[in-house]
């Protein structure tokens, strides 16, 4: 009996044969056969949906009984599947069932340490790929997602519950997290502790924490805290929770408070006259710590340590100040406007009371200040300082020299200012504000003369970069360490710039844009301090010298500059898990050259 291969090519053969005989089938001139090349003798036909088709229907016969080959029972209920589909789809049972483990062969198999609606939801799931989760299945489908190694399911589990953090219920999805080993959800709870300390700090999971665990939150440099009070009131209300087992822990938890950060004031009024403060000898001595920074400031570089640096959110929200700058004419600015993360649009802001272009800005106690700049006719001395709260820009004593292009940053209780250009000569002096008293020092000037170079406070030190003394710009980096009152040079860049932007972020500092002499930039540098290099990261998308850099919520902003051809009003932001810029809204009110700071907002939204 002839199979369907053979009679295909049997007709093959014998339509061949006719059309060669000499015409005896008459309709062989007009009905050819086609030509096929040695390529063409068969063809791949694929069927796209069949999985899709496939799957149902499996799950169809599973829920008839029928041809299922393994029964998984926990907790007295009993789930019917096939092997083949569970070693498919679900890591846990594929090494269970390939690797010639007991349960490979037997018809039943007690799984235990998983919630049997829980395990039925995601057998079901390795036929269908649809789960439901919901604040009632969560945490046992994420159990379960871990136990069977369904990464993705459990991935999903710890996004649902990112989307619902709150003060109240974040430390004990943390915890929970931590046991799964689920490290991006314990990442994400990280953050949002840490943005929302003071409302995470009066929940009742805050005051249940252990002493451990209590003391790794407190000690970290990451919480956002309008003041240092709000880290004492939190301690202080979690020790009186319990008193008598827990006062025995307040020296040591008040010892990573950071006390000489409290106003003279609240120390005299509230901590001293706390009595479990006034019956411990520790606790007295770091009271009298904090009151000796306050009553000799001469002495501050003495007391440094990391109760003496302010702590400092990477993840905090923050409105984006845009400061004086220039118009696309060139003329100075005194015009101020703000970026505002929750509305994504930029908005016109209380002017300062001057002409500031090459403007050096930064941020203490959430205050914005402008140093110095150029306001189209000379360069300025002049300092003012802007209070959000009463939307004010107010003046205070001027600095001891004029600075154009000059660099400014934050580090502990004091401002510096370091460089800049004066009309004549690009400088190498640093002066330090002190806000409390009023008061400008000069102290230890930079190794080089640095005008439109950057500034940045890192680590407790002082770091300036790049910029340019005249005759050449360079790559070169320095720092001044507090304690010594001395510049020490570190590892230089991996380019020369000058007019560049600079940030910290994620213990790194970034580097961006500027000139080097033929070329304006829009490359991106990073410094790692713990391996002491630079590396390049992913280039900005245009462009930009005279560029502002900051950071705010977890990313970095450049913002203006000039590109060769006109000054620059675009905003990008760069993301470092991503290692990519995107364009955002851009400047409404100003064409470059701006300075920058992020004053962060108080109390982020839920």
């Amino acid at each position: 009996m002839k199979n369907l291969m053979d009679s295909l090519m049997e007709m093959e053969s014998s339509m061949s044969g006719l059309e060669s005989s000499g015409g005896h089938f008459s309709c062989a001139s007009s009905l050819k056969s086609p030509v096929l090349s040695p390529t063409d003798d068969h063809i791949i036909y694929e069927q796209d949906d069949l999985f899709l088709q496939g799957f149902p229907i499996m799950e169809e016969i599973r829920r008839q009984g029928k041809l299922c080959d393994v029964t998984l029972k926990v907790d007295n209920q009993s789930f019917s599947a096939h092997r083949i589909v569970l070693a498919a789809n679900i890591p846990y049972f594929y090494a269970m069932f390939t690797n010639d483990m007991v349960e490979s062969t037997q018809r039943d198999i007690t799984i235990r340490g998983i919630d049997a609606l829980a395990l039925e939801a995601l057998v079901n799931f390795a036929y269908s790929g649809v789960i439901t989760i919901d604040i009632s299945n969560v945490q046992s489908l994420m159990v379960g997602a871990s136990f069977l190694q369904l990464t993705q399911v459990r991935n999903a589990c710890a996004d649902f519950l990112k989307k619902r953090f709150h003060p109240q219920n974040v430390l004990g999805i943390r915890s929970f997290a931590d046991t799964l080993g689920c490290s991006p959800l314990v990442e994400a709870a990280d953050k949002y502790l840490q943005q929302n300390f003071q409302d995470v700090s009066l929940s009742d999971e805050f005051l249940s924490l252990s002493f451990k665990e209590l003391t790794d939150i407190i000690h970290r440099d990451e919480l956002h805290v309008t003041s240092e009070e709000q880290v004492f009131e939190a301690v202080m209300n979690w020790v009186n929770k319990d008193p008598s087992l827990r006062k025995k822990d307040l020296p040591p938890l008040l010892g990573k408070v950071r006390l000489p950060l409290l106003s003279p004031h609240y120390l005299a009024d509230r901590v001293a006259t706390e009595e479990l403060i006034r019956t411990s000898h520790e606790c007295r001595d770091l009271l009298d710590e904090a009151r000796d920074y306050h009553l000799m400031p001469e002495r501050r570089p003495l007391l440094q340590s990391f109760r003496t640096r302010p702590r400092c959110c990477n993840y905090i929200i923050g409105h984006i100040f845009a400061v004086g700058g220039l118009t696309k004419s060139g003329d100075s600015l005194s015009t101020v406007e703000v970026f505002d993360p929750l509305v994504g649009k930029w908005q016109m802001a209380e002017a300062m009371t001057m002409l500031r272009s090459r403007v050096g800005v930064a941020v203490m106690r959430n205050r914005l200040y402008a140093f110095g700049g150029y306001n189209g006719t000379e360069r300025l001395s002049t300092v003012e300082v802007f209070n959000p709260m009463e939307r004010v820009w107010t003046r205070v004593s001027p600095m001891h020299c004029k600075r154009s292009a000059v660099g400014a940053a934050a580090l502990n209780d004091r401002l510096y200012v370091c460089g800049g250009y004066d009309g004549i000569t690009s400088l190498n002096t640093v002066e330090c504000y002190q806000p409390d008293n009023d008061e400008w020092t000069m102290i230890a000037p930079m190794v080089k003369h640095r005008s439109a170079g950057g500034v940045v406070a890192f680590e407790g030190y002082i770091y300036a970069l790049g910029g340019h003394d005249g005759l050449s710009i360079f790559d070169s980096m320095e720092r001044y360490d507090p304690l010594t009152q001395r510049w020490a040079t570190v590892k230089p860049m991996l380019s020369r710039r000058c007019r560049l932007g600079v940030a910290t972020l994620n213990g790194k500092i970034y580097v961006c844009g500027g000139y080097d002499g033929s070329t304006f930039l829009q490359t991106v540098e990073m410094f790692d301090p713990a391996l002491n290099e630079w590396k390049f990261v992913a280039p900005m998308n245009v462009m930009r010298s005279r560029v502002a850099l900051v950071a705010n919520m977890g990313k970095l902003w450049a913002i203006g500059g000039y590109d060769g051809n006109s000054n620059l009003s675009t905003v990008e932001v760069y993301d470092p898990d991503t290692d990519t810029w995107s364009f955002v809204s851009a400047m409404c009110a100003h064409e470059g050259g701006v300075g920058v700071g992020v004053i962060p907002i108080c109390k982020p939204p839920e």
